[in-house]
Parts: structure tokens; sequence; C-alpha cells
């Protein structure tokens, strides 16, 4: 399965959008910090993770990044993590 590694972060100026945002996000990737998330996906899911963030933020006042780091099987990401350890997301199936 081709999928990449994909850091999303997002900056919500409402909390209901922002809760809205954060559960979406748990169905699709791992939990970093604050609006930050790991995801690995496949083209499908990265286009339905798209769609749906779309549809829940306004996009006049939100921001939303989403970037792709590369192949997830390739990608070996260099992380500095000073605190809580850091591990790349593992090859799992993705229930949402």
């Amino acid at each position: 399965m081709d999928e990449h590694l994909y850091l999303v972060t997002y900056d919500i100026r409402d909390d209901k959008r922002w809760r809205r945002v954060f559960k979406l996000m748990k169905g699709f990737g791992e939990w970093l910090q604050l609006s930050v998330f790991q995801c690995r996906l496949s083209r499908q899911a990265h286009a339905e993770l798209v769609q749906l963030l779309d549809g829940v933020i306004d996009r006049t006042v939100d921001a939303l990044l989403i970037i792709d780091l590369g192949s997830a099987d390739k990608v070996k990401p260099r992380v500095l993590s000073l605190g809580d350890k850091f591990e790349a997301v593992p090859r799992k199936p993705i229930i949402v």
C-alpha cells in the first residue's frame, strides 16, 4: 500500500470547531501535541481527510496545514524531542 506520512497542524479560532477537528483527526492519526497530529495515510484516506476538514473549518479565520513528509515506508523522520518520547506512526488499520 502506498502511504505517506503527514504532519497536520491547525489553528482553529472557535472552540466548537476546534473540538470537531480534534475528534476528526483522532480517527486519522496520532496526537502529538495540542493541535498537531501525525498521520500515515493512503491517497484515498488523505483525500477523505481533506474533504472532511474542509467541511469543518472556517477558511476566513482558521488555518490548517497538511505537510507531506514523503513515503511512509521510506521516510525516517529526524525529530529532536525534548520531553515526551516521539515515535513515528506505525502501519495499522484506520477505523473512521
